[in-house]
């Protein structure tokens, strides 16, 4: 499941990998956050409750962290599917559990030794969230509320029943979701990988990345020596950044073809329904328009349509979800513009979806009276 391949057009080597098991925490971070990710909230809420109570309850507090554990997958040995994630897993000692899932590569070493005292204490304290706290101003990292930091702390000073619930957790969402789920989305994942190398042989790496992102612009390539590319079928159309060492990136792209539905058995492709459902609202339009005109950021966004800038960005990232605009990633803020070519593509994807044969010519239709129903 792995090939690699280097770009002559850039440093970095490029290494192909895919595998359902990021796909199985992939899956139980949408399924906890579904508005962000274009899914329908009551059949989220209906996977959710098939869980056991204490599943259920346990993975509610736990899931908006399920995307770090995806550099552990990546240690896992092949085919790195649910199966292997479980037996891995269980076959940890309880206590390394939560350190495995919580990505801890690219924590600083002072936050890490306070995380760890915390664990081996078993309780966590004032001074141990004041220290964090000051260590991200210091850095300049604010991503988190203080709230959602001693939330943290919370699993940490408990990391024993940590490992004993998720364990118990996973398997019961293996069970009643993931084990059936998995099958479904395997042809997907190869289709999207081929499709991903056979556009790496084409395109320079930036052109590769916006592509494979759908829109995102990066101000420089990732500064590494080897990229691991990854499709993962339930985080499309959005992407991951995983930075393992000075020298190995993950990038986690989107793997969900046009055909395919997000909801198993829905005939509507997400990628056709989220860019009709981003068009027909008529401030998202208006957004496009200026768009086309020249970048802006939300700011000027803001400004120009004289809303509030909240407002805005909630519009923007359902045009990013349906692939409408380009946004640059890297320092200060992000400037969006149009993508006009993905409604070229939604249209086409129409008459496929509608099995609308080829649209007449303009000069085959003149002349002829006007239908009013």
């Amino acid at each position: 499941m792995t090939t690699t391949l280097s770009s002559p057009l850039s440093p970095p080597t490029l290494q192909w990998e895919w595998a359902t098991g990021y796909d199985c925490f992939a899956s139980l971070h949408v399924l906890h956050d579904p508005d962000r990710f274009g899914l329908r909230g009551a059949w989220a809420k209906g996977v959710r409750t098939r869980l056991p109570a204490g599943a259920r309850e346990f993975l509610e507090r736990t899931a908006e962290h399920t995307l770090a554990a995806f550099p552990w997958v990546h240690t896992l040995p092949a085919p790195r599917d649910m199966k292997t994630v479980l037996d891995t897993y269980a076959a940890l000692p309880v206590k390394d559990r939560l350190p495995a899932m919580m990505n801890l590569g690219e924590v600083p070493a002072p936050i890490r030794d306070v995380l760890f005292e915390v664990a081996d204490r078993g309780q966590w304290m004032p001074g141990d969230r004041d220290i964090i706290l000051g260590h991200w101003q210091q850095s300049g990292y604010n991503k988190s509320s203080t709230s959602e930091l001693e939330m943290m702390l919370g699993l940490w000073a408990d990391s024993v029943s940590f490992g004993e619930q998720s364990l118990d957790a996973f398997k019961a969402y293996a069970n009643v979701f993931f084990a059936e789920e998995e099958a479904r989305i395997t042809p997907a994942l190869e289709e999207s990988i081929a499709r991903a190398q056979a556009l790496a042989g084409k395109l320079a790496l930036p052109e590769l990345l916006e592509e494979l992102s759908e829109g995102v612009q990066f101000d420089q390539v990732p500064p590494t020596s080897k990229l691991v590319m990854i499709p993962s079928f339930w985080l499309a159309p959005l992407i991951v950044l995983f930075k393992l060492n000075p020298a190995e990136s993950l990038f986690i792209f989107g793997g969900r073809p046009a055909d395919y539905a997000l909801v198993p058995g829905e005939a509507v492709p997400d990628a056709l329904y989220n860019a009709l459902k981003a068009l027909a609202d008529p401030t998202r339009l208006r957004i496009l328009h200026y768009l086309e005109e020249k970048p802006q950021t939300p700011t000027e966004l803001a400004a120009t349509l004289r809303l509030r800038a909240p407002t805005v960005i909630h519009h923007l990232n359902q045009l990013r979800l349906a692939g409408l605009v380009y946004f640059s990633y890297g320092k200060g803020d992000k400037r969006y513009a149009a993508r006009t070519s993905r409604i070229t593509e939604m249209y086409l994807q129409l008459r496929r979806y509608l099995g609308v044969a080829e649209a007449p010519k303009r000069e085959e239709i003149s002349g002829r009276p006007p239908y009013v129903a």
